[in-house]
């Protein structure tokens, strides 16, 4: 795992927090996983599910009783990211500001990390 003691793995606006607290409690869901996959014309895509239960390998993070869990594979690609959610005229969503993504396609649904043994250094040192 990659965790610094102390530190949150990702944090949460407030708009995002709200979200995923309405969300909870609407849904009686115990949170959200987020994770990432392969996909997407840059190599990976953010991940998005309700838990209904929480994985004892899942980092969980709460902020005022909003709840987030990364699974497990996601930790090192997501460690130092900030989630907001953003409502606009045509959309609603959830948005991550990752300061691990290198690069990022036009229409900003597909991402690509450093490079795996460069997070792994950073981490570390």
């Amino acid at each position: 795992m990659f965790a610094i003691p102390g530190k949150q793995a990702v944090t949460l606006t407030e708009a995002a927090r709200r979200q995923i607290l309405r969300l909870m409690e609407r849904e009686g869901h115990q949170g959200l996983r987020i994770g990432v996959k392969k996909g997407g014309c840059a190599g990976m895509e953010y991940t998005m599910a309700y838990v209904d239960e929480i994985d004892p390998h899942d980092e969980v993070v709460e902020q005022d009783g909003a709840r987030v869990m990364i699974a497990p594979m996601a930790q090192m690609f997501l460690f130092g990211t900030e989630i907001d959610y953003e409502t606009s005229l045509l959309e609603s969503a959830f948005r991550f500001r990752n300061p691990n993504v290198t690069d990022a396609c036009g229409c900003g649904e597909s991402i690509k990390f450093k490079d795996m043994e460069e997070l792994a250094a950073e981490r570390e040192g």
